[in-house]
């Protein structure tokens, strides 16, 4: 059983990436690259929270990334 969960862990993704976007209502939203997992939620502590709940839920266990990384994307508007 153990060589099955180690070759398991072996093909797992070692990384996850979310993109991270604020809306203008001040709530977070994240999609992963490369997976169908999107989340959203009101502060970046639950966001935190979420994103890890939905990589639980999306993953079997023992193919979880083994870091997920949140990229925060902004976007800026200045005057010329």
């Amino acid at each position: 059983m153990a060589a099955s969960k180690k070759s398991a862990r072996e093909k797992a993704p070692a990384e996850l990436i979310f993109m991270v976007e604020e809306s203008p209502e001040g709530r977070y939203t994240a999609r992963a690259l490369g997976e169908s997992i999107f989340t959203e939620a009101e502060d970046l502590a639950s966001l935190h929270r979420q994103v890890r709940d939905a990589v639980r839920c999306h993953f079997e266990e023992g193919r979880q990334p083994r870091t997920v990384r949140l990229h925060f994307v902004r976007e800026e508007v200045i005057a010329a």
